[in-house]
């Protein structure tokens, strides 16, 4: 490639071509624009359903970037090397970013902005990924909030920045360079088989993002307050799997969900709390980053669960097979779609770390494997939630019972049907999905009888009350 001054856009979580801060300044520079994708330590460290997600959106948004006339340059390494040899090869003297608040990858990001600005080179990174950013909002007494609520009530008038307008024309360099072929970094090979199965419920890229959202606010938001329990309607939005992966930003979901709900749709605010609540559990990741690992409060680090992954008990909780019949369903669910409904989350969490009294980082680490929608700060937040570990928590002495809940949100059954073979004559296509979707190693057919409860229910509730006897958190 020839010598010019180029800028180079470094490709994180936010494959989207609208109200992207990064691309747009870079269009704005004037300079020709250099999108590249690193696959680097962190993202080879994903789990299997994420990994294998974002290499399907990386293969959209490359197409996407295509349609407009510029490509996506794929190199993989050690950021701060591969930036500067695509420096040295482009003549480019710019870079820009997206911020992504997870602790290594700020880490990273801090330290290869300092170096490259230590040697003349200028580096911008940009909001978008969130609505707020951590250090805009504070209380009244300087720091950080703790409890959703106040936090919700201090940002719900804010101002918040209109999207920008969709890049459709930049300054294409005169020669691109190399790039790496994304099949070849494999990003599907952990998913083995189950990549087939859960293939057919992803909604990929930008485009459908949008029309997720547009769906979902003119069909189901009216009714979101009464229907995002129900796990067996379609009650709630199905963003989280493009949010997670910036195919659309939030910024634009909350523009959208504040005109519905100036017009009139009563289910529009609960779900802009909703997009609050994501942005609550980032700025808790930044302020606190041992979120994301250990007890938010330290009062529970001596509390005696249970930390052997191996226990049959626990492999039948993975294996959606503990004879609980809304634990195993929702289970199931996240194996043929990448997802879980709200409710089978709070569920299948509040079993593992009281019903079964096992450590909420077992839950954790396994969700971050499975889920397609899977966001470092949510999942940390939401398994401290139910475990009663974390900030704003559930009461630690607050235990879900799945057998009420489920005749309370699945009174007729439907949902529990949907994913449980065993328990039909004559089971769905959902509900044998799953039996495709799973490890070979399992060895599960649905012919095999559901099994009855590892725990009784009474049994697993004592044993955890006993547990929280005369312990201050």
């Amino acid at each position: 490639m020839s010598q010019q001054s180029a800028v180079i856009y470094w490709v994180r979580r936010d494959l989207r071509l609208a109200d992207n801060p990064a691309f747009t300044a870079a269009v704005q520079s004037g300079k020709p624009v250099l999108p590249v994708a690193i696959n680097d330590q962190l993202q080879k460290d994903l789990g299997a359903a994420p990994k294998w997600r974002l290499g399907l959106g990386l293969e959209k948004f490359s197409a996407a970037l295509d349609a407009i006339g510029s490509k996506l340059i794929l190199r993989s390494g050690d950021p701060q090397q591969v930036l500067e040899t695509l420096m040295r090869e482009t003549g480019a003297d710019y870079l820009v970013w997206n911020r992504i608040y997870e602790t290594k990858a700020m880490a990273r990001d801090s330290a290869i902005k300092n170096a490259l600005k230590q040697r003349g080179i200028k580096v911008d990174s940009f909001g978008g990924a969130i609505l707020f950013e951590p250090m805009s909002v504070e209380t009244k007494t300087g720091g950080f909030y703790r409890v959703f609520t106040p936090f919700w009530n201090a940002v719900k008038s804010c101002d918040v920045a209109a999207p920008l307008p969709k890049v459709m024309q930049f300054k294409a360099p005169s020669d691109w360079p190399r790039t790496e072929i994304l099949s070849d970094w494999n990003m599907a090979k952990a998913m083995e088989r189950g990549a087939d199965v859960m293939h057919t419920h992803v909604q990929l890229g930008e485009t459908a993002a949008c029309s997720r959202l547009a769906d979902f606010l003119q069909n189901d938001a009216a009714f979101y307050s009464q229907r995002r329990d129900i796990p067996a309607v379609q009650g709630t939005s199905g963003l989280a799997e493009n949010l997670a992966l910036g195919e659309i930003s939030p910024r634009q979901c909350w523009h959208a969900g504040l005109r519905a709900h100036f017009e009139g749709n009563g289910g529009a605010e609960a779900f802009l709390r909703q997009l609050v609540w994501r942005d609550f559990a980032y700025h808790l990741m930044y302020h606190t980053p041992h979120i994301a690992h250990s007890n938010w409060k330290p009062g529970w680090d001596s509390f005696p669960w249970s930390r052997d992954e191996d226990n049959p008990k626990v492999q039948a909780w993975k294996q959606g097979r503990t004879g609980i019949r809304f634990v195993d369903a929702a289970m199931r669910e996240m194996y043929v779609t990448g997802r879980m409904h709200n409710r089978g989350r709070m569920i299948v969490a509040s079993y593992l770390t009281k019903h079964l009294m096992c450590h909420w980082r077992i839950g954790q680490k396994w969700f971050e494997n499975c889920l397609i929608d899977w966001d470092c700060a949510s999942n940390a937040m939401g398994w401290q939630w139910a475990a009663g570990s974390g900030p704003d928590a559930a009461p630690y002495f607050r235990i879900f019972n799945p057998e009420t809940q489920l005749a309370k949100f699945d009174p007729d059954g439907t949902y529990q049907k949907r994913w449980i073979a065993e328990i039909s004559s004559n089971p769905g296509k959902t509900a044998m999905s799953y039996f495709a979707a799973v490890p070979k190693s399992w060895k599960l057919k649905p012919d095999m009888v559901y099994p009855d409860p590892v725990i009784a229910l009474p049994e697993g509730r004592q044993r955890a009350l006993r547990a929280y006897q005369n312990r201050s958190f």
